[in-house]
């Protein structure tokens, strides 16, 4: 019998596609959030390969491996170049990610609202064109 360190902890007999997509995604420090804007999905779409309820198009699952940086048979199988052992965050790791989430959401309200500025800008020299 093996000991613990011969576990290979996302093998097919230990985890699901689901579980290795959660692993890698936590390895390389992005959040649902960024994985689901990066391919261009819904963020519940992520949530529910990671939870096994959906599985991802083959053009997606290449997208996810090489955005991982994980082999594709290692995503679908757990053999071949991939993470060793589940990846643990402590609470100040937790705690960068959820600020580095809320920088991409203020980053996102500020382009919005740059937008928004430049209509004004355009709408305000049409006015004093037609003013003139």
């Amino acid at each position: 019998m093996g000991t613990e360190t011969d576990v290979n902890w996302f093998s097919e007999d230990q985890a699901t596609l689901g579980d290795r997509l959660a692993g890698a995604r936590d390895a390389a420090l992005l959040s649902v959030e960024d994985v689901a804007e990066k391919l261009g999905v819904n963020v519940e779409t992520v949530r529910d390969w990671e939870q096994d309820l959906q599985e991802p198009r083959a053009n997606r699952l290449a997208m996810l491996a090489g955005l991982l940086n994980v082999s594709l048979q290692w995503l679908l199988t757990g053999a071949g170049d991939g993470l060793e052992h589940p990846v643990e965050r402590n609470s100040e790791v937790e705690a960068a990610l959820e600020i580095l989430a809320e920088m991409a959401t203020v980053r996102q309200e500020v382009a919005a609202n740059l937008e928004r500025l430049a209509e004004l800008e355009v709408r305000l020299r049409l006015a004093l064109k037609d003013g003139l």
